[in-house]
């Protein structure tokens, strides 16, 4: 015994197990004991069985949630997959399109054939009623003007003494101290010269008229456009000297497919698209239909009035005008889009108490060329339904409506 536990063994031999045995002899031959391992294993046994269920778990989780999502699923609706149902003007459209014009669109031209001394506009310019845009030469004008009124002036005379020779005559005549041959004579000297003196008393206005129409005037206000004279020039009388528009009011020149032409009446309300000016709208009225269609084409030339108060509209701008030909006021529609079609007929979904429902609906006409139903029957104001085409929903399904 008192060798064994010199050994290096604390237990009677016969309690050492194989493994004790070992070490006695390793410590006998001066090597060190080696230790048992199984602490260790169980450790790693422990931790892969705490890993394994960590994983288990996480796994079982989402699968869980999935079958609940699978037992119960909610739709979101955003705004542009419905449309809430609202009294409406619902209105018949037809499209046409043109280039706008001034309505008052003023030419002048020479009144007087005359060098041009001066021209006071240029193409932009703002001008007013009565401006002075263009100036002629006025002498030769005054020569005329002088040269008539003195000829006038000089039958005048002779008319006075011609007069007062006929009234002579008539006097010796009345007494018998003259043959009445005399008085026809006088007469007729007396009726030329009144006759001369018309004409000439007419050339001397004539001749006034031109002065003052050798002071070109703006007839009316607006912008001058054009200039076709420079100073230094001599025109001729009927020349082209500037235009001058009136841009306060324009007209949209347009054409109309012929069809739908027999539906477009004066007085009609245009919603005016000016191509330039994106985002911006203008109200117009159709003014007049031209009842033939434009040579060579299926159009009809429909005429369309514009105010242009702000004064951004020009003329030659592009422009597309939708024309309202039907209307009809406080009216309940739904987009075309809406509408489905089972065995029992046309229906709706409509949202409901967090579900979309069947809402069977009769409809009272279509209106923009089919893109939007008027509701007869089905639906009320305030209603929500689906507008965007989700064959996937169905009624009974759960919805959410979310923002954007």
């Amino acid at each position: 015994m008192t060798t064994d536990k010199q050994a290096g063994s604390p237990k009677p031999e016969w309690a050492q197990s194989k493994h004790d045995k070992e070490n006695v002899a390793r410590v006998a031959a001066g090597l060190p004991p080696r230790r048992r391992r199984w602490p260790f294993v169980l450790l790693a046994l422990v931790v892969l069985g705490v890993i394994a269920a960590v994983v288990v778990m996480s796994r079982q989780q989402p699968a869980e949630t999935v079958a609940e999502a699978v037992a119960d699923p909610v739709r979101q609706l955003n705004s542009v997959e419905i449309a809430t149902v609202e009294p409406s003007t619902l209105a018949e459209i037809v499209r046409v399109t043109g280039s706008l014009a001034p309505q008052r669109q003023t030419e002048l031209s020479s009144q007087v054939s005359a060098r041009v001394i001066a021209v006071l506009a240029r193409p932009g310019d703002a001008v007013e009623s009565g401006d002075v845009l263009v100036q002629l030469d006025t002498e030769s004008l005054r020569v005329q003007l002088d040269q008539a009124t003195s000829t006038a002036e000089a039958t005048r005379a002779q008319l006075v003494l011609a007069d007062s020779q006929l009234a002579r005559t008539r006097d010796l005549i009345e007494r018998g101290v003259t043959a009445s041959s005399g008085l026809e004579q006088a007469q007729s000297s007396a009726d030329a010269l009144r006759a001369n003196l018309a004409a000439l008393e007419a050339q001397v206005a004539a001749a006034q008229i031109a002065m003052q129409n050798a002071t070109v005037r703006a007839p009316m206000d607006g912008i001058v456009s054009s200039r076709t004279v420079e100073p230094g020039q001599t025109v001729q009388q009927g020349a082209s000297l500037l235009t001058l528009v009136d841009l306060t009011s324009l007209e949209m020149q347009a054409a109309s497919p012929i069809g739908p032409s027999a539906q477009i009446e004066p007085g009609q309300t245009v919603e005016v698209t000016v191509e330039g000016l994106p985002g911006r709208t203008f109200e117009g009225t159709v003014s007049r239909v031209n009842p033939v269609a434009a040579s060579g084409t299926r159009t009809i030339p429909v005429y369309i009035s514009l105010d242009n108060e702000e004064g951004l509209l020009r003329g030659g701008m592009f422009a597309t005008g939708l024309i309202s030909v039907v209307e009809k006021p406080d009216a309940l529609s739904v987009p075309a889009t809406a509408l489905r079609e089972d065995a029992e007929g046309v229906y709706v979904l409509k949202v409901e108490d967090g579900a979309v429902v069947r809402q069977a609906i009769e409809q009272a006409g279509q209106w923009s060329r089919g893109r939007v139903i008027e509701v007869a029957s089905g639906l009320e104001a305030g209603d929500i339904v689906v507008t965007a085409p989700l064959t996937q929903l169905q009624p009974g399904d759960k919805v959410e409506m979310v923002e954007d």
